[in-house]
């Protein structure tokens, strides 16, 4: 009997290795480490009826005696598309699948809603699985955030849950590079900035994988604001154009846009009020834009994606307000891990902002971020391995403010709180402009440490 190799013992690679088992496949999951957390799901997998090597690295010799009836090897996003090992068992006639791939192969039955870019990818999944499920539609989310794509096609399988009418599954470039048929039938691109470089290698690299997700797509969606997108737009065919700059950005026609009194528009009619979104920033009356084109395409009326847009409550560690502390609103933007994440963060913000930042530095600009620190920060907090470089980067654009540095995110609450005071500030966002890897499992579990830090500080408590 043959066998499937899934490689690592992530959220995907969970969701990938049920999925083979609930499809009678017989599956061995390989993972590099080896503690008490990943014996007991070593020994949860186990129970049923997956077999688990731990302290397995990937490499040709970990394949060895697995040679003879493997079938395929399944990866997770975490795992790079171009790893040597991969490669060469690739070169060796075995099929190397991500997991976003197989789910494709469970899933593809049901119409899909892909929906790429660096930022703003998870505040559209959000909104636009609230304005579906509040319009009566079943049209879960998941794949880069929330359930894997695979745990949810478990769970359609196993008709734990009904059979969506849509599925609305936010899409990063590490799943697209491993998963080349998946084919949604609308495609959301969000934004471009560069992100990843030190994965893909170049921009021009990371353009593609997206857009060949958007290409693969039977209606696509584009941001006419982004200015990397509104660059490459004489290259496109066909698409959909949305603009929160009106009518004419860049002096091209856009599809769906808010005009000088703030109406959401098309060129059939007016539609409603971009009020209804209480979410602060222009980059929310973007996200806007493209939740309701898609709504439009899927059938919605504008009542009804205007009545839905009211009543979201907001995304999880995505300028997610906390509450007041000495009267400075505080925000919680952990999903801000670039520097063009923290930019669009701050931008929303009332100066005088106390900021946090720090974590794992990451490849990337960072110049529109330290313009805005220098515009609207009072005080700049540091905390995690790249502190030194941020403080040091800070320094060199001249920043005005106050600087003060820490090692973790314990301390920079306290150094925040009290500069709050200090300059009496509107608003205290942590917006960190890094990955959390250094000392989080990912920045879900970085905002919610922000979270028990901050609460008992706050005015409402």
């Amino acid at each position: 009997m043959t066998r499937t190799i899934v490689v690592g013992m992530g959220r995907s690679g969970l969701g990938a290795a049920r999925l083979l088992k609930q499809q009678n496949r017989n599956v061995v999951v390989f993972e590099r480490g080896d503690n008490d957390a990943l014996q007991s799901t070593a020994k949860t997998l186990t129970q049923e009826g997956i077999q688990v090597v731990l302290g397995q690295p990937l490499t040709l010799e970990s394949f060895h005696a697995w040679r003879d009836d493997l079938d395929a090897v399944v990866i997770g996003p975490g795992i790079p598309w171009d790893h040597p090992t991969l490669i060469q068992l690739r070169s060796e006639g075995i099929p190397v699948r991500g997991e976003m791939d197989l789910a494709w192969d469970a899933l593809k039955q049901i119409p899909w809603i892909g929906i790429t870019g660096t930022n703003g990818k998870t505040t559209v999944t959000h909104l636009l699985n609230h304005v579906l499920e509040a319009s009566g539609l079943k049209a879960p989310m998941g794949g880069n955030m929330g359930l894997s794509a695979a745990e949810l096609a478990c769970q359609i399988a196993s008709e734990a849950a009904p059979r969506p009418d849509w599925l609305v599954m936010e899409l990063s470039s590490y799943q697209i590079e491993a998963a080349p048929a998946v084919a949604p039938r609308i495609g959301i691109w969000t934004t471009l900035t560069p992100d990843h470089l030190e994965r893909h290698g170049s921009l021009k690299a990371y353009r593609a994988i997206k857009r060949g997700l958007l290409e693969r797509s039977v209606s696509a969606l584009l941001n006419a604001d982004d200015p990397d997108l509104r660059q490459q737009r004489s290259s496109w065919q066909r698409g959909t154009w949305v603009s929160s700059e009106g009518a004419y950005p860049d002096g091209q026609p856009a599809d769906l846009w808010i005009d000088a009194e703030g109406m959401v528009r098309s060129n059939a009619t007016t539609l409603f009020s971009a009020d209804v979104l209480a979410m602060p920033g222009c980059h929310n009356r973007q996200n806007l834009l493209l939740v309701t084109a898609a709504a439009l395409e899927i059938g919605l009326s504008p009542q009804q994606i205007a009545d839905a847009l009211g009543s979201f409550p907001g995304v999880p560690h995505r300028l997610e307000k906390l509450g007041t502390l000495a009267g400075a609103s505080v925000f919680n933007d952990s999903k801000a891990t670039n520097y063009d994440a923290a930019e669009v963060g701050l931008q929303a913000m009332q100066e005088p902002v106390v900021v946090v930042a720090g974590g794992q530095t990451k490849r990337g600009d960072a110049s529109g971020w330290l313009k805005q620190l220098h515009n609207k920060a009072c005080s700049l907090i540091l905390f995690g391995t790249g502190a030194d470089e941020l403080a040091n980067l800070a320094k060199a654009a001249g920043y005005p403010g106050e600087l003060l540095q820490c090692a973790e995110l314990e301390s920079a609450v306290d150094l925040a709180a009290a500069a709050v005071q200090r300059q009496q500030a509107s608003a205290l966002l942590l917006s960190p402009a890094c990955a959390s890897f250094d000392q989080y499992r990912d920045f879900e579990a970085r905002g919610e440490h922000f979270r028990s830090l901050i609460q008992p500080l706050l005015d409402d408590s």
